[in-house]
């Protein structure tokens, strides 16, 4: 697992949680708290893997939803 995915699991684990609980507000953001932490996380690794031209892969908000990659 790379160094940063444990969040992944853990708020899948909050969700099943809130989900049992009948929590389905709470249910709702963890879920879309997910997918950010995702993006972020694929972002971070994009940056990483940086070309080898030496641009950046940068993460930016899409009015759209949930983001998009972006080379400087």
């Amino acid at each position: 697992m790379a160094k940063n995915e444990w969040i992944l699991d853990v708020l899948s684990d909050l969700n099943a949680f809130a989900v049992a609980n009948g929590m389905n507000a709470l249910a709702e953001q963890l879920a879309d708290t997910s997918l950010i932490a995702a993006a972020e996380i694929a972002s971070i690794q994009d940056e990483a893997r940086a070309s080898p031209d030496g641009k950046k892969v940068q993460f930016e908000p899409n009015p759209g939803g949930f983001g998009k990659h972006r080379h400087a």
